[in-house]
């Protein structure tokens, strides 16, 4: 979308987000507070507050009611929002696999956050690797400015497709920090984003009868999640195309070498820390990786088939085994590449990620590891 830099604003990452989704201006919108997701829907319900926003905003009780009021909604025919972090998007569980399954486009951010026990409200991104396998889109930003893109391409995508779009921000890494930003207006959304029009079937209409989420026996359920995963794996083209169309690059990002000895592969704000720390060095090169779900095999194969070694920076951990997105890696790249891959684990609970950590990852990027290394100094 094409911006002036004239049109910046020094935002909250909260606010950009909040600014974003009042211009995309969704029918619905229901969330329940939870740190550090807390300012997006306290700046939503002040513009509903102040007559600034014509949406319905519904209080509820909890994250599992603010989840069910997204989907009454959106069953409907009509766009729905929501936010959350940590323990509310796991008591969300239940109704975060239902939304998928009966393919409502609801969109929701997620400004990620580590899971208790021990109780914690710093940032890491376990909170969404417990609901990766339910049949969403997962998008990552890596700064305010991809955050805000990345919403206005989530409802497109949305109800293009029928799969509902999480947004993953770090929080409070982003969501309470200050950056320049540029808010697309109405009128541009507008021209990108054209109104929700469900086609019939599709939601409850008392004159197109319709079944959302029916009971599904053995000689049918499994058709039914076959046509889901095909279709989430299938909307790779279109979430590739919609980002070259929005922001002029794909969902995978790639900066560095053209032949680098190690690549390091990460996603959300850390890519900062690890281009701040990397500079201009020609033996190593940077993955971002924006969309987690459906994963993009084939396009991070072909960035990563020459180097020697990769180093995957995960801000989560599949306990018992190793970090969530190492673990994707590792399986592509089996009987396809020869380079020694790494598990690397940072952050977690909110601690810091610094420059003299990432040094120390591409230093052990070529010492062969099947282990998840935990990088804490």
């Amino acid at each position: 979308m094409n911006n002036t830099k004239n049109n910046q604003q020094m935002l909250e990452g909260s606010r950009a987000i909040a600014l974003t989704i009042k211009n995309i201006g969704p029918a619905v919108i229901s969330a329940y507070p939870i740190t550090p997701q807390t300012h997006i829907v306290e700046d939503l319900a002040k513009f509903k507050a102040d007559g600034e926003a014509n949406y319905e905003y519904v209080r509820a009780e909890s994250e599992f009611a603010a989840a069910s009021i997204v989907l009454g909604a959106s069953a409907t025919g009509v766009r729905a929002y929501s936010a959350t972090s940590s323990q509310g998007l796991l008591l969300m569980a239940e109704v975060i696999y239902n939304i998928a399954g009966m393919r409502l486009p609801i969109v929701m951010t997620c400004a990620n956050r580590s899971i208790s026990a021990p109780i914690n409200i710093w940032n890491d991104q376990q909170d969404v690797m417990t609901i990766r396998d339910a049949g969403w889109i997962l998008l990552f930003s890596e700064n305010h400015q991809e955050a805000v893109n990345q919403h206005v391409m989530a409802f497109k995508l949305a109800e293009q497709l029928k799969l509902p779009v999480m947004v993953n921000v770090d929080g409070f890494i982003m969501t309470h920090t200050y950056e320049p930003v540029i808010i697309p207006s109405v009128e541009q959304i507008k021209k990108y984003l054209p109104d929700y029009r469900p086609e019939a079937g599709q939601y409850l209409d008392s004159a197109s009868p319709a079944t959302l989420g029916a009971l599904a026996t053995p000689a049918h359920y499994m058709e039914i999640r076959q046509e889901l995963h095909e279709d989430l794996t299938a909307s790779l083209k279109t979430i590739e195309r919609e980002f070259k169309n929005f922001t002029g690059q794909g969902l995978i990002e790639y900066s560095g070498h053209k032949n680098p000895e190690t690549i390091l592969i990460a996603m959300g704000s850390v890519i900062g820390t690890i281009k701040e720390t990397v500079g201009k060095s020609d033996k190593i090169g940077i993955l971002k990786i924006k969309c987690f779900r459906p994963f993009p095999a084939e396009q991070i194969l072909k960035i990563i088939k020459s180097a020697k070694n990769i180093a995957v920076i995960d801000k989560s951990i599949s306990l018992g085994h190793i970090g969530t997105l190492a673990s994707e890696i590792k399986a592509i790249a089996q009987g396809k590449i020869k380079a020694n891959i790494s598990s690397f684990i940072v952050g977690l609970g909110g601690r810091d990620i610094t420059r003299e950590m990432i040094k120390k990852i591409i230093k052990l990027a070529n010492k062969k590891s099947d282990k998840a290394q935990f990088i804490g100094k």
